[in-house]
C-alpha cells in the first residue's frame, strides 16, 4: 500500500481549514451566546437578591421602630402609674388616655409602613415578572402560542350566553394581539371566532405589544381578556388580596 504525499497534504490542509472555520464561525459565537445568557441570568438573580436584601433591611428597620415605640409606650405607662399614686382620679384617667393615644399612633404607623412595603414589593415583583415574561415569550414557538391563546379565546366565546354571543355577532369587534398577525393568522382567527359565534363577523385587527403574548377581543362595551399581561395582573391582584387578609377584609 502506498501513500500519495500530495493527497495527504491536501487532506491535512482541508482538515485544518475545516477546524478553523468551525472555531471561527461556530464554536466562538456559540460560546459567546452561552456566556451572554449566563451573564443575563446572573444579572437577574443579582437584582432579585438585591431586592430581597432591601426588603429584609426595611423589615429590620420596621421591627426596630416597633420595639422603640413599644419601649416608649412602656415608659409612658410606668410614669403614669407612678404619678397616679399621688394624683387624683382625673390625672390618672388623663395619663391612660395619653398612653392609649401613643399606642394607637404607633400601631397606625406600623400599618402604614407595612402597607407601603407590601405595595412596593408587589410592584417590583410584577415588573420583574413582566421582564421575565417578555424574555420567555421570545423563545416560544409562535404558532403553538397562537394556537393556545386562540383555543382559550374560542372557549371564552362559547362559554357566553346565547344572547351575549348574538350581541357580539352584530357589533364591531376588534382583535388585539401582541404581535402583528399576517394574513394566514388573521384567517385562522376569523374562522375560530366565526365558529364560536355561529356566524362570520367583520373583524378589526390591532397590535398591542404590552399584551406580551395573547389574543383579546374588544368592542365598545365588552373586553375578553386573554393575554399574559391580564394573567400577570390577576396574579398580582390575588397576591395583594392574600397579603391583606390578616389586617383587612
Amino acid at each position: 500500500m502506498s501513500f500519495d504525499l500530495w493527497t495527504l497534504g491536501f487532506q491535512a490542509v482541508n482538515v485544518l481549514v475545516l477546524v478553523w472555520l468551525l472555531h471561527r464561525f461556530f464554536w466562538t459565537p456559540v460560546a459567546g451566546m452561552i456566556a451572554d445568557r449566563q451573564a443575563k441570568a446572573a444579572t437577574l438573580l443579582e437584582e432579585a437578591e438585591a431586592k430581597r436584601a432591601e426588603a429584609k433591611v426595611a423589615m429590620r428597620e420596621i421591627e426596630a421602630t416597633r420595639k422603640g415605640l413599644a419601649a416608649e409606650r412602656d415608659a409612658v405607662l410606668a410614669a403614669a402609674r407612678k404619678d397616679a399614686e399621688s394624683a387624683s382620679d382625673a390625672v390618672l384617667e388623663a395619663a391612660k388616655a395619653e398612653a392609649k393615644t401613643l399606642h394607637d399612633t404607633a400601631k397606625a404607623a406600623r400599618v402604614r409602613a407595612a402597607e407601603a412595603l407590601k405595595e412596593t414589593a408587589i410592584a417590583d415583583a410584577q415588573g420583574l415578572a413582566l421582564t421575565i415574561a417578555g424574555k420567555l415569550v421570545a423563545r416560544l414557538d409562535s404558532t403553538a402560542a397562537e394556537a393556545a391563546f386562540l383555543g382559550r379565546l374560542r372557549q371564552g366565546i362559547t362559554g357566553l350566553s346565547d344572547a351575549d354571543r348574538k350581541a357580539l355577532a352584530i357589533s364591531d369587534l376588534e382583535v388585539v394581539s401582541a404581535t402583528e398577525a399576517d394574513a394566514a393568522a388573521q384567517d385562522r382567527i376569523a374562522g375560530a371566532i366565526a365558529s364560536a359565534l355561529g356566524t362570520p363577523v367583520p373583524l378589526i385587527f390591532r397590535t398591542d405589544p404590552a399584551l406580551i403574548a395573547g389574543l383579546e377581543l374588544h368592542n365598545k362595551h365588552f373586553a375578553m381578556r386573554n393575554s399574559w399581561r391580564s394573567d400577570l395582573a390577576l396574579i398580582a391582584g390575588a397576591l395583594g388580596d392574600k397579603d391583606a387578609l390578616p389586617d383587612a377584609p
